[in-house]
């Protein structure tokens, strides 16, 4: 509403618009005028005033018909309209009342209960304009908190592809590497390329024997004691976990995030891995358990990327490099760690080796000049 509030009066004689708008003007009410129903609802349209004083007895369209069309016309604002007349018969009242006025008055008017009809209204006029301007609000507010919802239930399906990518990642990267791919956005890396990996395979010795003879419960506890204890060292090592199979596992460095130095993070991996095992070997001793360990790490180029179907993918390599890392597993000994002279050449620095000699290993057409770790040297394990 304005302040002052607009007021019009509708009246085709001259002589009650003048007394009326005196009156109100004296009040600090704005007042613009109309002579006959035609002109009042141009005037309604066009100004939009916060108060109507309409006579009903005029020319061209009489008061009852101009408030009529101008209540009816939803484009407009409530508009309070007090009905101005000299018929004051008790019909005439409540016709006019049913036709859609707000309050009436009669001529000659009292100055008085002008004032008081006049105020009552615009008090009427102020408190719908604050609730239509409210309930406004409230609609912006509940379309922007639609928005809000809708953005957030996208947010929230990105984060659950996101997590359910990170748990498949997780399953054959370490922690670091999966968040990285995930954050960047970029998984390209997963399809299937050429890389030179270094690849190691470790198992235990004498597990097969005791599977045989144990009971099942007995074999899944030494797995989970197993695993728990290697599990950590190839996260920590950043390698690749590429599967496990009952005591086998397979772990890749420098794919499918390359790094500067493979070879010594595979062999420092494995000779943790070997400490790790020992810990667990005076354990299983004394429950009769004799079971050994033993690592092959080779270093070639290999085919990866995923494989698999639409329920189950996986990560994995595939070349004569995962082979040779294979058959030295199944050649070493008891805290054996054996490596190709590939791999030796670039720990040599950094570990004690002990020269094999050439091996000739299963599926392989040429004998494998191959290397035993003894140890790191001791800056390393410092």
């Amino acid at each position: 509403m304005r302040e002052p509030p607009l007021i019009l009066v509708v009246d085709d004689v001259p002589d009650n618009v003048d007394i009326l708008q005196m009156r109100l003007e004296s009040q600090g009410y704005e007042v613009t005028s109309a002579g006959d129903g035609e002109a009042a609802q141009a005037i309604v349209r066009e100004r939009l005033p916060d108060l109507v004083l309409m006579d009903i007895m005029m020319p061209k369209l009489d008061g009852i018909a101009a408030m009529k069309q101008l209540k009816a016309d939803s484009s407009l604002p409530f508009i309070p309209v007090i009905l101005v007349t000299a018929r004051a018969d008790a019909k005439d009242v409540i016709a006019g009342l049913e036709a859609g006025g707000d309050d009436y008055l009669t001529k000659p008017v009292d100055q008085a209960a002008l004032m008081a009809r006049v105020r009552a209204m615009l008090r009427i006029k102020a408190l719908h304009d604050t609730v239509h301007e409210q309930a406004g609000k409230l609609s912006d507010q509940a379309a922007e908190l639609a928005m809000w919802n809708k953005d957030l239930e996208a947010r929230v399906q990105a984060q659950l592809g996101e997590i359910e990518r990170m748990g498949t990642l997780k399953r054959f990267l370490a922690p670091q590497l999966a968040e990285m791919i995930i954050s960047s956005g970029d998984e390209s890396i997963l399809e299937i390329h050429r890389r030179d990996i270094v690849v190691v395979f470790c198992d235990l010795r004498g597990f097969t024997a005791f599977a045989v003879t144990a009971e099942p419960e007995e074999v899944l506890d030494l797995l989970n004691e197993y695993h728990a204890a290697l599990g950590p060292l190839i996260t920590r090592s950043e390698g690749t976990l590429d599967h496990f199979s009952g005591d086998g596992l397979m772990v890749i460095f420098n794919d499918p995030l390359p790094c500067p130095d493979p070879a010594e993070r595979a062999v420092k991996m494995a000779v943790e891995m070997r400490e790790a095992v020992m810990g667990l070997q005076a354990d299983w001793r004394r429950r009769g358990r004799e079971i050994g360990f033993g690592v092959g790490i080779a270093q070639g180029y290999a085919t990866l990327g995923q494989i698999g179907f639409a329920e189950r993918v996986d990560y994995t390599a595939i070349g004569t490099v995962c082979n040779v890392a294979s058959r030295l597993c199944d050649e070493a000994s008891d805290g054996q760690i054996l490596i190709s002279k590939r791999v030796a050449g670039a720990v040599e620095g950094m570990a004690s080796l002990e020269e094999i000699g050439d091996l000739a290993l299963k599926g392989l057409a040429q004998a494998v000049a191959v290397y035993n770790v003894a140890g790191l040297s001791s800056s390393i394990t410092a």
